[in-house]
């Protein structure tokens, strides 16, 4: 894995928990930012846009709309869908 060194500035107070934590733990100071970044990621529901292009392109062609003109006239089709 590759690894990005950055900067970040904290409060006093955030560096002191984050220090107490990091020594608790027996672990560095930026073990315990990737795990924070991590876990905040994941609950986020944080997508890339790599992620969200390959699952549009994994729902193409999955559903039909029984419309035999759906490709010229989706405008309309949309407009009227919305004006309801």
């Amino acid at each position: 894995m590759h690894m990005v060194r950055t900067q970040i500035q904290l409060t006093d107070e955030q560096y002191q928990a984050l220090r107490e934590c990091a020594q608790d733990r027996s672990v560095s100071m930026a073990e315990i930012i990737r795990e924070s970044v991590e876990l905040y990621l994941r609950q986020s529901n944080f997508q890339s846009s790599e992620e969200r292009r390959r699952g549009a392109l994994e729902v193409c062609g999955q559903f039909g709309s029984g419309l035999s003109d759906l490709a010229e006239q989706h405008d309309r089709y949309l407009d009227e869908a919305f004006s309801k």
